[in-house]
């Protein structure tokens, strides 16, 4: 049960659901997931732990601000590994066709609207690069460094970066592995992995609220949010 509260409550974090610097009650979010407070406080600690929950003491609990330090720090470690494991990347004919075919489900989720598709195919493809160079286990590392980082990739999908745009980088990554070019590829990977900071420049200058430099500012009032 706590598992199950604390996959749910990560994912609408991430996918922006709780928003950053809402607040969190457990009476609420206990009964809205027909669970009792116990897996709702546990899991409030675990995700304190993770940095995407902050509790201020007598006035409550809040969906954590975006940390710039964090984003920086996930985004290192995943070009890291997404870049070296170009090396080792041994793509065939089914490899491509595999990488193309998520491609067409990207464009699929960009004409339908759907953020969230297109999210969960732009980790398949990340994941699936990782897989075709032997080092899919490596996805575990990426995964859980890059929470605060993920919730900036969303807002850039929302407010800023066209879907297009990321497709276009995507389809340049698989030409680059086509065409047996691993240099161009890796500089594909590089540029379209770094979009993040423009983005999030651009966020933060017109939502300054939703961001942190590691100082978490104290909320004034307590209000309580809803899930739905």
């Amino acid at each position: 049960m706590r598992d199950r509260t604390l996959d749910t409550l990560r994912r609408r974090i991430i996918s922006l659901e709780l928003r950053p610097g809402e607040p969190l009650s457990e009476n609420e979010l206990a009964q809205e997931l027909g669970v009792s407070r116990t897996p709702v406080r546990e899991s409030l600690i675990l995700l304190r732990e993770e940095g995407l929950v902050q509790v201020f003491p007598q006035i409550g609990s809040f969906v954590s601000l975006v940390d710039l330090g964090r984003v920086a720090e996930a985004q290192f470690v995943r070009e890291a590994i997404e870049c070296a494991s170009l090396v080792d990347a041994v793509v065939d004919r089914d490899g491509i066709e595999g990488l193309r075919e998520i491609l067409t489900d990207q464009r699929g989720a960009e004409a339908a609207g759907d953020i969230d598709e297109f999210f969960r195919l732009d980790e398949d493809f990340h994941r699936e690069l990782l897989r075709l160079a032997g080092h899919e286990t490596a996805w575990t590392a990426v995964n859980s460094a890059k929470a605060h980082l993920d919730r900036a990739r969303r807002l850039s999908l929302i407010d800023t970066r066209p879907v297009s745009t990321l497709i276009e980088q995507h389809t340049a990554i698989v030409d680059a592995l086509e065409a047996s070019d691993p240099a161009g590829a890796d500089h594909s990977l590089r540029l379209h992995l770094r979009g993040v900071f423009d983005d999030v420049k651009r966020i933060q200058a017109a939502t300054p609220e939703l961001f942190s430099d590691g100082t978490a500012p104290r909320p004034i009032r307590r209000s309580i949010a809803r899930l739905t």
